[in-house]
Protein backbone atom coordinates (compact mmCIF):
# COMPACT_ATOMS: atom_id res chain seq x y z
CA UNK A 1 0.00 0.00 0.00
CA UNK A 2 1.45 3.35 -1.04
CA UNK A 3 0.05 6.86 -0.65
CA UNK A 4 0.98 7.62 -4.27
CA UNK A 5 -0.95 4.68 -5.78
CA UNK A 6 -3.92 5.86 -7.87
CA UNK A 7 -7.34 5.78 -6.22
CA UNK A 8 -9.81 4.20 -8.63
CA UNK A 9 -12.89 5.84 -7.12
CA UNK A 10 -13.59 7.58 -3.84
CA UNK A 11 -14.84 5.02 -1.36
CA UNK A 12 -15.71 5.42 2.29
CA UNK A 13 -14.67 4.05 5.67
CA UNK A 14 -17.30 3.82 8.39
CA UNK A 15 -16.06 3.11 11.91
CA UNK A 16 -19.06 1.66 13.73
CA UNK A 17 -19.60 1.18 17.44
CA UNK A 18 -22.71 -0.97 17.78
CA UNK A 19 -23.10 -0.89 21.55
CA UNK A 20 -23.18 -3.79 24.00
CA UNK A 21 -24.22 -6.32 21.38
CA UNK A 22 -27.98 -6.68 21.85
CA UNK A 23 -29.91 -5.53 18.80
CA UNK A 24 -32.21 -3.29 20.84
CA UNK A 25 -29.24 -1.27 22.06
CA UNK A 26 -27.83 -0.63 18.59
CA UNK A 27 -28.40 2.86 17.19
CA UNK A 28 -30.36 3.43 13.98
CA UNK A 29 -27.25 4.90 12.38
CA UNK A 30 -25.11 1.87 13.31
CA UNK A 31 -27.64 -0.48 11.73
CA UNK A 32 -27.96 1.70 8.61
CA UNK A 33 -24.18 2.04 8.29
CA UNK A 34 -23.73 -1.73 8.32
CA UNK A 35 -26.44 -1.99 5.67
CA UNK A 36 -24.59 0.54 3.48
CA UNK A 37 -21.29 -1.30 3.64
CA UNK A 38 -19.88 -3.47 0.89
CA UNK A 39 -17.22 -4.88 3.20
CA UNK A 40 -17.46 -5.49 6.95
CA UNK A 41 -14.23 -5.94 8.91
CA UNK A 42 -13.96 -6.90 12.55
CA UNK A 43 -12.79 -9.14 15.33
CA UNK A 44 -14.47 -12.54 14.98
CA UNK A 45 -16.52 -12.09 18.17
CA UNK A 46 -17.92 -8.78 16.91
CA UNK A 47 -18.79 -10.31 13.55
CA UNK A 48 -20.74 -13.04 15.34
CA UNK A 49 -22.78 -10.50 17.30
CA UNK A 50 -24.15 -8.87 14.12
CA UNK A 51 -24.08 -11.85 11.75
CA UNK A 52 -27.79 -11.51 10.86
CA UNK A 53 -27.03 -8.07 9.35
CA UNK A 54 -24.24 -9.27 7.06
CA UNK A 55 -26.00 -11.16 4.26
CA UNK A 56 -24.53 -10.42 0.85
CA UNK A 57 -21.47 -8.61 2.21
CA UNK A 58 -17.80 -9.44 2.05
CA UNK A 59 -16.92 -10.24 5.67
CA UNK A 60 -13.31 -10.12 6.84
CA UNK A 61 -12.65 -11.63 10.27
CA UNK A 62 -9.48 -10.70 12.16
CA UNK A 63 -7.95 -11.89 15.41
CA UNK A 64 -7.58 -10.04 18.71
CA UNK A 65 -4.07 -8.75 17.96
CA UNK A 66 -4.67 -7.88 14.30
CA UNK A 67 -5.99 -4.36 14.78
CA UNK A 68 -3.62 -2.74 12.29
CA UNK A 69 -4.54 -5.36 9.70
CA UNK A 70 -8.17 -4.28 10.07
CA UNK A 71 -7.19 -0.66 9.46
CA UNK A 72 -5.19 -1.56 6.37
CA UNK A 73 -8.01 -3.71 4.99
CA UNK A 74 -10.48 -0.84 5.36
CA UNK A 75 -8.10 1.60 3.66
CA UNK A 76 -7.41 -0.76 0.77
CA UNK A 77 -11.08 -1.49 0.09
CA UNK A 78 -12.00 2.21 0.32
CA UNK A 79 -9.27 2.97 -2.22
CA UNK A 80 -11.02 0.52 -4.55
CA UNK A 81 -14.19 2.60 -4.31
CA UNK A 82 -15.98 0.42 -1.78
CA UNK A 83 -17.71 1.29 1.46
CA UNK A 84 -15.73 -0.47 4.16
CA UNK A 85 -17.15 -0.80 7.66
CA UNK A 86 -14.92 -1.52 10.63
CA UNK A 87 -17.14 -2.71 13.47
CA UNK A 88 -16.65 -2.89 17.21
CA UNK A 89 -18.83 -3.48 20.21
CA UNK A 90 -19.30 -0.56 22.58
CA UNK A 91 -18.10 2.78 21.24
CA UNK A 92 -15.45 2.39 18.55
CA UNK A 93 -13.77 5.58 19.77
CA UNK A 94 -13.32 4.28 23.35
CA UNK A 95 -10.43 1.80 23.46
CA UNK A 96 -11.56 0.92 19.94
CA UNK A 97 -10.55 1.01 16.30
CA UNK A 98 -11.22 4.67 15.50
CA UNK A 99 -7.85 5.86 16.81
CA UNK A 100 -5.58 3.34 15.08
CA UNK A 101 -7.56 3.66 11.84
CA UNK A 102 -7.03 7.41 11.74
CA UNK A 103 -3.34 6.91 12.57
CA UNK A 104 -2.91 4.44 9.70
CA UNK A 105 -4.79 6.70 7.29
CA UNK A 106 -2.81 9.81 8.19
CA UNK A 107 0.46 7.92 7.92
CA UNK A 108 -0.61 6.66 4.49
CA UNK A 109 -1.15 10.18 3.19
CA UNK A 110 -4.91 10.47 3.63
CA UNK A 111 -6.31 13.80 4.77
CA UNK A 112 -9.90 14.92 5.46
CA UNK A 113 -11.47 16.09 2.22
CA UNK A 114 -8.97 14.17 0.06
CA UNK A 115 -11.63 11.96 -1.53
CA UNK A 116 -12.22 9.09 0.85
CA UNK A 117 -14.72 9.99 3.54
CA UNK A 118 -14.36 8.63 7.07
CA UNK A 119 -17.32 8.52 9.43
CA UNK A 120 -17.35 7.49 13.07
CA UNK A 121 -20.62 6.07 14.39
CA UNK A 122 -20.70 6.18 18.21
CA UNK A 123 -22.24 3.48 20.37
CA UNK A 124 -22.99 2.87 24.04
CA UNK A 125 -19.68 1.88 25.57
CA UNK A 126 -19.07 -0.92 28.08
CA UNK A 127 -18.96 1.33 31.13
CA UNK A 128 -22.38 2.78 30.26
CA UNK A 129 -23.90 -0.65 29.67
CA UNK A 130 -22.42 -2.13 32.85
CA UNK A 131 -23.47 0.87 34.94
CA UNK A 132 -27.06 0.58 33.71
CA UNK A 133 -27.21 -3.02 34.92
CA UNK A 134 -26.10 -2.31 38.48
CA UNK A 135 -27.84 0.99 39.28
CA UNK A 136 -26.31 4.45 38.83
CA UNK A 137 -22.63 4.32 39.82
CA UNK A 138 -21.50 6.94 37.27
CA UNK A 139 -23.82 9.76 38.32
CA UNK A 140 -20.87 11.84 39.48
CA UNK A 141 -17.33 12.36 38.15
CA UNK A 142 -15.69 9.19 36.86
CA UNK A 143 -12.83 8.04 34.67
CA UNK A 144 -11.88 4.88 32.81
CA UNK A 145 -8.47 3.22 32.90
CA UNK A 146 -7.35 0.20 30.91
CA UNK A 147 -5.19 -2.30 32.80
CA UNK A 148 -3.77 -3.71 29.57
CA UNK A 149 0.00 -3.26 29.49
CA UNK A 150 0.31 -4.64 25.96
CA UNK A 151 0.79 -1.11 24.60
CA UNK A 152 1.00 1.08 27.73
CA UNK A 153 3.90 0.84 30.24
CA UNK A 154 2.73 -0.30 33.67
CA UNK A 155 4.24 2.73 35.49
CA UNK A 156 1.96 4.96 33.39
CA UNK A 157 -1.07 2.85 34.31
CA UNK A 158 -0.07 2.81 38.00
CA UNK A 159 0.35 6.60 38.04
CA UNK A 160 -3.11 7.06 36.54
CA UNK A 161 -4.68 4.64 39.03
CA UNK A 162 -3.06 6.45 41.95
CA UNK A 163 -4.11 9.89 40.70
CA UNK A 164 -7.70 8.82 40.03
CA UNK A 165 -8.00 7.11 43.40
CA UNK A 166 -6.59 10.11 45.24
CA UNK A 167 -8.95 12.45 43.38
CA UNK A 168 -11.94 10.29 44.41
CA UNK A 169 -13.16 9.47 40.91
CA UNK A 170 -15.49 6.57 40.36
CA UNK A 171 -13.39 4.19 38.28
CA UNK A 172 -14.18 1.91 35.35
CA UNK A 173 -11.41 -0.59 34.71
CA UNK A 174 -11.22 -1.96 31.17
CA UNK A 175 -9.18 -5.04 30.16
CA UNK A 176 -8.73 -6.01 33.81
CA UNK A 177 -7.46 -9.56 33.29
CA UNK A 178 -6.73 -12.16 30.65
CA UNK A 179 -5.32 -15.66 30.53
CA UNK A 180 -1.76 -14.31 30.55
CA UNK A 181 -2.29 -11.02 32.39
CA UNK A 182 -3.41 -12.03 35.87
CA UNK A 183 -1.41 -9.75 38.16
CA UNK A 184 -2.60 -6.35 36.94
CA UNK A 185 -5.94 -6.42 38.77
CA UNK A 186 -4.16 -7.34 42.01
CA UNK A 187 -1.72 -4.45 41.59
CA UNK A 188 -4.59 -2.11 40.80
CA UNK A 189 -6.37 -3.19 43.97
CA UNK A 190 -3.23 -2.56 46.03
CA UNK A 191 -2.82 0.95 44.61
CA UNK A 192 -6.48 1.87 45.09
CA UNK A 193 -6.47 0.69 48.71
CA UNK A 194 -3.94 3.42 49.49
CA UNK A 195 -6.75 5.94 49.07
CA UNK A 196 -10.05 4.04 49.32
CA UNK A 197 -11.80 2.17 52.10
CA UNK A 198 -11.69 -1.63 51.80
CA UNK A 199 -15.51 -1.51 51.92
CA UNK A 200 -15.77 0.65 48.78
CA UNK A 201 -18.49 -0.86 46.57
CA UNK A 202 -17.37 -2.67 43.41
CA UNK A 203 -19.43 -4.12 40.57
CA UNK A 204 -17.86 -6.71 38.28
CA UNK A 205 -19.90 -7.07 35.08
CA UNK A 206 -19.20 -9.62 32.36
CA UNK A 207 -20.71 -9.50 28.86
CA UNK A 208 -23.31 -6.82 29.56
CA UNK A 209 -26.54 -7.40 27.61
CA UNK A 210 -25.18 -10.59 26.02
CA UNK A 211 -26.13 -14.23 26.53
CA UNK A 212 -23.40 -14.91 29.09
CA UNK A 213 -24.04 -11.77 31.13
CA UNK A 214 -22.93 -12.09 34.75
CA UNK A 215 -22.88 -9.55 37.58
CA UNK A 216 -20.92 -9.80 40.82
CA UNK A 217 -21.30 -7.20 43.59
CA UNK A 218 -18.23 -6.97 45.79
CA UNK A 219 -15.95 -4.60 47.69
CA UNK A 220 -12.51 -3.21 46.97
CA UNK A 221 -11.02 -5.57 49.55
CA UNK A 222 -12.45 -8.63 47.78
CA UNK A 223 -12.43 -7.38 44.18
CA UNK A 224 -9.46 -9.46 43.00
CA UNK A 225 -11.15 -12.66 44.21
CA UNK A 226 -14.04 -12.21 41.76
CA UNK A 227 -14.25 -14.04 38.46
CA UNK A 228 -12.71 -11.50 36.09
CA UNK A 229 -11.67 -11.79 32.45
CA UNK A 230 -11.28 -9.83 29.22
CA UNK A 231 -15.05 -9.56 28.76
CA UNK A 232 -15.37 -7.95 32.20
CA UNK A 233 -15.60 -4.31 33.19
CA UNK A 234 -14.94 -3.42 36.83
CA UNK A 235 -16.75 -0.42 38.34
CA UNK A 236 -15.26 0.95 41.57
CA UNK A 237 -17.15 3.50 43.63
CA UNK A 238 -15.87 6.71 45.19
CA UNK A 239 -16.06 7.70 48.86
CA UNK A 240 -19.79 8.48 48.54
CA UNK A 241 -20.92 5.44 46.55
CA UNK A 242 -23.22 3.05 48.37
CA UNK A 243 -25.11 -0.18 47.72
CA UNK A 244 -28.72 -0.52 48.80
CA UNK A 245 -31.20 -3.22 47.82
CA UNK A 246 -28.68 -4.51 45.29
CA UNK A 247 -28.25 -1.14 43.58
CA UNK A 248 -24.89 0.65 43.36
CA UNK A 249 -25.49 4.39 43.58
CA UNK A 250 -23.12 7.36 43.49
CA UNK A 251 -24.89 10.49 44.84
CA UNK A 252 -24.91 13.49 42.54
CA UNK A 253 -24.46 15.89 45.44
CA UNK A 254 -27.98 17.19 46.11
CA UNK A 255 -27.49 16.58 49.83
CA UNK A 256 -24.81 19.30 49.78
CA UNK A 257 -27.43 21.89 48.91
CA UNK A 258 -30.98 20.75 49.70
CA UNK A 259 -32.86 19.50 52.75
CA UNK A 260 -34.05 15.91 52.28
CA UNK A 261 -34.11 16.24 48.46
CA UNK A 262 -36.82 18.88 48.75
CA UNK A 263 -36.89 22.36 47.31
CA UNK A 264 -35.59 24.00 50.50
CA UNK A 265 -31.92 24.91 50.36
CA UNK A 266 -29.59 24.39 53.29
CA UNK A 267 -28.42 27.39 55.29
CA UNK A 268 -25.95 29.41 53.27
CA UNK A 269 -26.92 27.80 49.96
CA UNK A 270 -29.09 29.04 47.08
CA UNK A 271 -30.83 27.06 44.38
CA UNK A 272 -29.26 27.64 40.98
CA UNK A 273 -26.13 29.21 42.46
CA UNK A 274 -22.68 27.82 43.15
CA UNK A 275 -22.16 26.06 46.46
CA UNK A 276 -20.83 28.07 49.35
CA UNK A 277 -17.57 26.23 48.66
CA UNK A 278 -17.78 26.80 44.91
CA UNK A 279 -15.08 28.59 42.93
CA UNK A 280 -15.44 31.95 44.69
CA UNK A 281 -16.73 30.63 47.99
CA UNK A 282 -13.82 28.32 48.73
CA UNK A 283 -11.37 31.15 48.08
CA UNK A 284 -13.24 33.26 50.61
CA UNK A 285 -12.99 30.36 53.06
CA UNK A 286 -9.23 30.18 52.54
CA UNK A 287 -8.92 33.89 53.29
CA UNK A 288 -11.05 33.54 56.40
CA UNK A 289 -8.90 30.68 57.67
CA UNK A 290 -5.80 32.73 56.95
CA UNK A 291 -7.27 35.62 58.96
CA UNK A 292 -7.90 33.18 61.83
CA UNK A 293 -4.19 32.43 61.94
CA UNK A 294 -4.06 29.17 60.02
CA UNK A 295 -0.97 28.75 57.87
CA UNK A 296 -0.96 27.88 54.18
CA UNK A 297 0.26 24.34 54.89
CA UNK A 298 -2.54 23.70 57.39
CA UNK A 299 -5.15 24.98 54.95
CA UNK A 300 -3.70 22.84 52.15
CA UNK A 301 -3.99 19.74 54.35
CA UNK A 302 -7.58 20.59 55.25
CA UNK A 303 -8.65 20.86 51.59
CA UNK A 304 -6.28 18.07 50.50
CA UNK A 305 -4.87 20.32 47.79
CA UNK A 306 -1.30 21.12 46.73
CA UNK A 307 0.30 23.89 48.76
CA UNK A 308 0.85 25.82 45.51
CA UNK A 309 -2.93 25.98 44.98
CA UNK A 310 -3.46 27.58 48.39
CA UNK A 311 -0.54 29.95 47.87
CA UNK A 312 -2.07 31.03 44.54
CA UNK A 313 -5.32 31.98 46.32
CA UNK A 314 -3.38 33.84 49.02
CA UNK A 315 -1.45 35.60 46.26
CA UNK A 316 -4.71 37.05 44.94
CA UNK A 317 -5.27 38.92 48.20
CA UNK A 318 -4.79 42.68 48.00
CA UNK A 319 -1.52 43.94 49.42
CA UNK A 320 -1.77 45.49 52.90
CA UNK A 321 -2.20 49.27 52.66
Amino acid sequence: MNATDPIQEAGKIILIGFGPGAQEHMSYRARAAIAEADVVIGYATYIKLVKELLDGKLVIRKGMTEEIDRCNEAWEHARQGKIAAVISSGDIGVYGMAGPTYEVLLQSGWRPGSGIEVEVVPGATALSACAALVGAPLTHDFCSISLSDLLTPWPVIARRLDAAAHADFVLALYNPKSGRRTGQIVEAQRILLRHRSPETPVAVVKSAYRKKQAIQMSTLAQMAECEIGMLTTVLIGNSSTFVQDGLMITPRGYANKYVDFGGEALAGEQAGRSLSLGLDGWKADVRERLAQGQGAGEIARFFDLPLAEIEAVIGELPSPS
